[in-house]
């Protein structure tokens, strides 16, 4: 079957468009054969000449290039066939791996123009990446198939269970629907992911938040701490002076910063006024109640104050008179 289209894609210019649809092929041995017994096979399958566009040669492993025979037979054809647009195509199948597993089909398409051959692009579509209209869904004549009764009667009754009352392939369309139920199943799922990563997010941004809150408490606390502690501290400082100051009351050292050339300290009388002779004299009445009331604790450390008094009155006269 031929059908030509010719649509102006330019003022100047027309392009026509050749659309073959093969519904069945004849298989020979021999490529000599064709000429000399074509009539006897196109008989036999009520096929007239003016159906047929051309033939067809299989060769293994070889390149893409019309051999000097089949040049011959392709000029026979045209004038056996009256049909000066017949084509010729060559399938050439080669090894794709060593092992032989998988295989490649390539096709090349020729045609002969005033005897010389031309290259025709040949477009193989994949079935799987057409859309649904693109099925060939009309079957081929029955009369070009076979002949029977029984085969066409039996088409017609099993032609409900493939195909709807539209046309349609009735797999395609349940395929079609389990598509579009995959397809929702599988958005909503996406959803329910993205909802509860954003939950995630959430929950860990609070997370980090009171993390931050706990770590600001401890330091706070601890600031606190160490500030109680050293109020405590100086609290205590207080006390510890005044109990320094009435266990060594009696030594110089306490009442006076100048020393001598030996390091002996020296009282500081000179700057004296009448003030501090009388705090002066307040102290030594409260040095000499705690005096008693240690001694009274502790006799042992009453004597030893009452020597330490006795040797000061000494120590001062010797310092007198090494000043003299």
């Amino acid at each position: 079957e031929e059908q030509i289209t010719i649509s102006d894609s330019q003022a100047d210019h027309i392009h026509i468009e050749e659309t073959y649809s093969t519904f069945v092929h004849l298989q020979t041995s021999r490529v000599d054969l064709i000429c000399s017994k074509l009539q006897q096979r196109l008989s036999c399958f009520s096929v007239t000449q003016e159906s047929v566009i051309g033939w067809y040669r299989q060769r293994r492993n070889t390149d893409q290039q019309m051999t000097f025979r089949e040049k011959i037979v392709h000029e026979n054809l045209k004038s056996a066939l009256s049909n000066p647009h017949i084509i010729f195509v060559l399938l050439t199948p080669s090894k794709l791996t060593p092992p032989g597993s998988t295989h490649r089909m390539e096709y090349a398409a020729f045609i002969s123009r005033s005897r010389e051959f031309m290259n025709v692009p040949v477009l193989v579509n994949n079935l799987g990446l057409l859309e649904q209209l693109a099925y060939w869904k009309v079957s081929a004549p029955l009369h070009f198939t076979c002949l029977s009764a029984a085969v066409t009667l039996t088409i017609c009754c099993c032609r409900s269970k493939f195909f709807s009352s539209n046309g349609l392939l009735r797999e395609v369309n349940e395929v079609n629907k389990m598509n579009e139920t995959l397809q929702s199943e599988l958005q909503k799922a996406c959803r329910n992911v993205e909802e509860s990563e954003r939950l995630v997010e959430t929950l860990q941004a609070e997370v980090s938040t009171l993390r931050r809150r706990v770590r600001e408490k401890k330091r706070s606390k601890a600031a606190g701490d160490a500030d109680g502690g050293r109020l405590e501290q100086q609290k205590n400082n207080p006390r510890l002076h005044e109990a320094v100051r009435v266990l060594f009351a009696c030594s110089s050292l306490f009442h006076t910063q100048t020393l001598t050339l030996d390091a002996f300290p020296v009282a500081d009388g000179c700057c004296c006024n009448s003030e501090q002779d009388e705090h002066t004299m307040q102290k030594n009445s409260d040095t000499l109640n705690t005096q008693e009331t240690l001694s009274l604790l502790n006799p042992c450390r009453a004597n030893c104050r009452k020597r330490l008094n006795e040797t000061l009155p000494e120590r001062e006269s010797k310092r007198r008179k090494s000043k003299s």
